[in-house]
């Protein structure tokens, strides 16, 4: 059973099951847990090491999104909608 199904235009998935939705929902989560944690709350003042833990932690949260989409969902093309 594919988790995701491709978009029916452009390139990409979309969740088509509980499980794709469960990865979806635990990527959501873990964005917005790196947006609260990397962030000191107590100074106003943003340091560059905070902005690449950001990135970095969002980075690998969306690289392990795509490659679950890709292995668990139909094959990725660019469409055009219905043939």
């Amino acid at each position: 059973m594919l988790w995701f199904k491709a978009k029916q235009y452009g390139y990409g998935w979309y969740p088509a099951t509980w499980q794709g939705w469960l990865v979806l929902v635990i990527y959501l989560g873990i964005i917005l847990w790196s947006a609260f944690t990397s962030f000191d709350t107590n100074t106003k003042e943003v340091t560059p090491a905070q902005v690449w833990r950001f990135i970095a932690i969002d980075g690998v949260a969306t690289i392990l999104l795509i490659v679950i989409a890709w292995k668990t969902g139909e094959p990725a093309k660019w469409r055009w909608g219905k043939k």
